[in-house]
């Protein structure tokens, strides 16, 4: 039997021309050559196995070569013969990571004083050099700037941060890059010709994929999967030999999840998961394929590293999915791999991921519009849902999704205005959807116009007053007001003012600021004064933290105002900042306190003699 030699030995490139994926770097060191202008030290750096030593040796052969063909040496020289036997005594390598002393240093500028015997130079390699310790850098700086003229130093790194400032700026610095996808498939077909193994081109993407950009790791794998495979490579051999996904799972996958088929789509994940992958390792590569997806929709398919019909495979599919459900897939699937370390149920939590993306897919197949938020239970029998404005596209909605809030509120909108500083965050019940306008400051330089009927409610109950206590009327399609640009004509007249809004609302108003009390207490500073004129309410609060509370809630607020003073027409509030309003009712615990002792003084002696505490 013959002995045998890796792939990464018996294939490593002995001339510039044969050099993987570095064009940009072996062109200037072969225009250097040609020219004459040969700098007296080097720094290659760059990811493992993308050709740092391999270029450092080509660079040392060809400039010792005596019979240069251009810049390539002529491998039939005495220098270039002992190069190729390994017996060339003007290349000398050394390993940083072993000789990192300041003694191994010194035993290397002694071997820099010594001529070489053939050729015209001594090149000096010097690999993993950010290796050497403080003390030998220290002692190679001098020798490093200012070499004999045969002396010519080439140093190699995969970390180029831990070299010191001053070795830098002495160096010609050469950052390698990363292997394409595109070029280490080309060198495996190449060599696989050469060995005479058959292969599909799935399997050489797979192992370029799986290399991350090393040529050296692609060339390991290529030699570990032709032993499994028996000369012979099929994808799917491949993939188990490297213990990888296929493709065809996250293809199989995502047309699950398009079909919104989510019973089908865990199924498949627990399949993955038998096979002894981890959940993590499935929603990376899956988010990895919907941005792969994403990006063959367009003209940044080139940014897709994959080739030949795999790439087609990709095209076909991508065709098959909407951007927004792209988008969406990503998002929820980037969201999840932030939180899974944390989680305490991995699984579960893939598993929910698919769950969201199978429904978006079916809402894409049911022609639904993609919306953030789960679909609201059915509305009660008393509310009926307000008939769709001629013009407007919340009408349009509003009639297809019956079943929604913003069917019961009708296509109308409700008009907030803001004067004052406004909070620097939008409050998240504020979600502007597309055509929705905002206006710009009054004349005072502070009213802010919100259409909020672009603003979709929140569907849960939240902290205080919730959208379901707060829709038990019938007249709850009354409580908004139509924006004019958008709802036509018969919005307007579908959205009347009830002419007595401002007596039914003083009628009512201790009641009102009773409910806002016990559901909101920090509501009532400004409710408990406000002013209402026509069918528009002012509240004054002391800080824009508040007014942002407010806005996030007002909604809420004014069909709980509607309900309660029975109101059939539109409302308007508007909320202004005023630093100077103080509230009337104590609602801290001190406050409380001082309220009552102001009040009658003699609590504070009942409490001494009674030895009570405020709680």
């Amino acid at each position: 039997m013959s002995d045998f030699i890796v792939s990464a030995r018996k294939y490593r490139p002995a001339t510039f021309a044969s050099v993987v994926g570095q064009q940009s770097i072996t062109s200037t060191l072969r225009n250097a050559i040609e020219r004459g202008q040969l700098a007296h030290a080097y720094l290659f750096c760059g990811p493992r196995g993308v050709g740092k030593t391999t270029c450092a040796r080509i660079f040392a052969k060809a400039i010792n070569c005596l019979h240069p063909h251009g810049a390539e040496a002529c491998n039939e020289c005495e220098s270039c013969r002992a190069f190729n036997e390994g017996r060339s005594l003007n290349i000398h390598e050394l390993d940083a990571a072993s000789n990192n002393s300041v003694d191994d240093i010194r035993s290397l500028i002694d071997q820099v004083r010594i001529l070489p015997q053939v050729g015209r130079y001594s090149v000096f390699i010097i690999d993993e050099v950010h290796m050497l310790s403080q003390q030998a850098f220290n002692a190679f700086l001098k020798t490093l700037e200012e070499p004999p003229k045969h002396a010519i130093f080439i140093l190699a790194t995969t970390e180029k941060h831990k070299i010191l400032p001053t070795i830098l700026s002495r160096c010609q610095v050469y950052d390698f890059n990363r292997i394409r996808v595109e070029d280490a498939v080309g060198y495996l077909k190449h060599i696989a010709d050469s060995e005479g193994v058959s292969y599909d081109e799935e399997s050489l993407n797979l192992i370029a994929q799986k290399a991350d950009g090393g040529m050296r790791d692609a060339l390991s794998m290529f030699d570990k999967a032709v032993s499994f495979c028996d000369a012979r490579l099929d994808y799917k051999e491949v993939a188990k030999t490297l213990n990888v996904l296929d493709y065809d799972t996250y293809f199989t996958m995502t047309d699950r999840l398009l079909e919104g088929d989510y019973v089908q789509a865990l199924v498949l994940f627990d399949e993955v998961l038998s096979k002894g992958f981890s959940g993590q390792t499935f929603m990376a590569g899956l988010n990895e394929h919907m941005r792969d997806l994403l990006l063959a929709k367009g003209p940044a398919v080139s940014l897709i590293e994959l080739t030949g019909t795999l790439l087609e495979r990709y095209r076909s599919q991508a065709g098959r999915c909407d951007t927004q459900f792209l988008f969406g897939a990503i998002d929820i699937l980037t969201e999840a791999d932030g939180r899974i370390k944390q989680s305490s149920n991995r699984r579960l939590l893939v598993e929910l991921g698919l769950m969201k993306i199978a429904g978006l897919g079916k809402k894409k197949n049911d022609g639904s519009p993609f919306v953030e938020d789960y679909p609201l239970p059915d509305l009660p029998d008393n509310i009926a849902p307000a008939a769709p404005s001629a013009g407007g596209a919340q009408g349009a909605v509003a009639a297809k999704h019956a079943d929604s809030v913003e069917a019961a509120v009708s296509p109308a909108v409700t008009a907030v205005s803001v004067t004052g500083p406004m909070p620097q965050r939008r409050p998240q019940a504020e979600e502007q959807q597309p055509g929705t306008a905002v206006g710009a400051p009054d004349a005072e330089g502070g009213v802010v116009r919100r259409t909020a009927g672009a603003m979709r409610p929140r569907h849960s109950a939240v902290s205080g007053l919730s959208i379901a206590s707060l829709m038990g009327a019938a007249t709850v399609a009354g409580s908004v007001q139509p924006d004019k640009a958008e709802a036509g004509p018969e919005a307007e007249a579908v959205a009347e003012a009830d002419p007595e809004s401002e007596a039914k609302i003083g009628r009512h108003r201790d009641e009102i600021v009773r409910g806002i009390l016990n559901e909101r207490p920090r509501f009532v500073v400004a409710f408990e004064s406000m002013r209402v004129s026509g069918n528009t309410i002012t509240v004054e609060v002391p800080s824009s933290t508040l007014c942002e509370e407010i806005l996030r809630s007002k909604t809420e607020i004014l069909l709980f105002v509607a309900r309660t003073a029975e109101i059939t027409g539109p409302l308007d509030l508007q909320v202004r900042v005023n630093e100077h309003v103080k509230s009337s009712r104590p609602i801290k615990l001190e406050d409380r306190i001082r309220y009552m002792t102001e009040k009658n003084a003699a609590l504070l002696e009942l409490k001494k003699a009674l030895d009570m505490e405020y709680e």
